[in-house]
């Protein structure tokens, strides 16, 4: 172990300087040497109060990856086998970067024997142990369930050994707010199976830096009759809903407003008009007051369909849907946080099946599931009029949504479910 240390130079390695054996009447034992860093584990850091952004956690995950690489590429390669958040250490915040990471304490450092392929081991530390390390084998791969489960530490602030756990893996993905792709690729790097991990940290490296797009499909493009503005960078995505406008449906709804709200005004009238009793009076303008109500909503909802529009933003943070219309702006629902998001889900089949069997038509739309509250994206053009022909006929309604829907995907890193 200490002529592996003596040929590890790598700068996030404290470097080796001496061992010793300790034979005192208390204490015996093998002592190695290495350079001094004056840094805080991940682990104090944690306990001080420190909370890791998504950004900290992939910085840190890079910069451990490549000290990874590193020792796995080594020949034979080098097996560190107690990757765990104290032996990680980590300097001052320097602009805009975590700090300088450095990994420690080699004491447990193998190099994988050529016989048998692998290593005879039962080191490591419980909790950031694969499955694997139990029964006395190490791989590469050992090292990067170690990582992940390091990382999920510092996502959660909690021991591995505290969080649930499915099927013989760390359940972690409710208790963290990271974009999907990154809790995909932490699973995946904590897969008790050794088979079913990155099967080197040069892998891992790449998937992280590169997320797999969830749903491989042709690339659909805007319709040309669709009035979506769409606006994305890497920070943030912006989808905005023009008015409607002038439909022959808010013709009806705007006649109908009319006659009801004149109705109401001459109802008003008489009331005040015909002399009565003034409690009598009173009671008869308490009962109007839910039909004015249906009134004003019938041309607010005929201003809206003519000027609003609504606004779907998506950013690092937080996922939100505004209305606005004639300077008035209202979220419904309330933003939510961007890691909340759990599900794209798209319908465009025009119906759905309730339990007794019945077929009901429903209106096409894309529905953001975060949190458990629906962000509900509904087509700028029109769908066919009838359940029959939105099955079998060329449905633009459906065309846009499904694009909208893939842009969305990508850019979420979200696979698409279908209503």
């Amino acid at each position: 172990e200490a002529q592996t240390l003596k040929n590890i130079k790598h700068p996030a390695i404290p470097n080796y300087l001496d061992y010793f054996e300790l034979n005192l009447p208390d204490c015996k034992g093998f002592a190695l040497v290495q350079e001094y860093i004056a840094a805080p584990s991940l682990e104090e850091a944690v306990k001080l109060g420190r909370k890791f952004s998504e950004s900290e956690i992939q910085e840190i995950a890079t910069a451990l990856l490549n000290i990874l690489t590193y020792l796995h590429q080594q020949q034979p390669s080098i097996i560190h086998r107690d990757i765990k958040p104290s032996n990680i250490l980590l300097t001052d915040r320097s602009g805009n970067s975590v700090g300088q990471v450095y990994l420690i304490d080699f004491g447990a450092v193998k190099s994988v024997a050529s016989s048998e392929g692998g290593t005879i081991t039962v080191v490591g530390t419980y909790g950031y142990m694969p499955p694997e390390q139990f029964g006395g084998h190490t791989t590469p791969a050992s090292d990067l369930f170690s990582l992940g489960a390091t990382l999920i530490y510092l996502a959660t602030g909690r021991h591995p050994t505290e969080l649930p756990s499915k099927d013989g893996k760390i359940d972690f993905a409710k208790s963290v707010r990271l974009n999907h792709s990154l809790v995909r690729w932490l699973e995946q790097i904590i897969e008790p199976s050794c088979e079913r991990r990155f099967k080197t940290a040069t892998e891992a490296l790449q998937a992280l830096k590169h997320p797999i797009v969830i749903e491989e499909k042709i690339r659909l493009k805007q319709p040309k009759y669709s009035h979506l503005k769409l606006d994305k960078t890497k920070e943030a995505i912006e989808v905005m809903f023009p008015a409607k406008g002038f439909t022959p449906e808010i013709l009806f709804i705007g006649l109908f407003a009319l006659f009801w709200n004149g109705f109401m005004i001459a109802w008003t009238g008489i009331g005040i008009a015909v002399s009565m009793p003034t409690n009598m009076s009173i009671m008869m303008h308490l009962f109007s007051i839910p039909f004015w109500l249906i009134g004003f909503g019938l041309i607010g909802s005929v201003i809206f369909t003519l000027l609003g529009k609504t606004q779907l933003q998506i950013d690092s943070e937080q996922i939100s849907l505004t209305y606005s219309c004639l300077g008035i702006k209202y979220q419904t629902p309330q933003a939510a946080n961007r890691g909340d998001i759990e599900v794209i889900e798209c319908d465009t089949t025009g119906w759905q099946i309730e339990k007794n069997g019945k077929k009901v038509e429903i209106v096409s739309r894309i529905t953001l599931w975060a949190n458990g509250k629906a962000y509900n994206l509904k087509p700028t053009v029109k769908q066919p009029s009838n359940m029959a022909n939105r099955m079998t006929n060329y449905n633009p309604a459906s065309v846009e949504l499904n694009w909208l829907a893939q842009e969305l995907s990508e850019w979420l890193r979200l696979p698409i479910t279908r209503g």
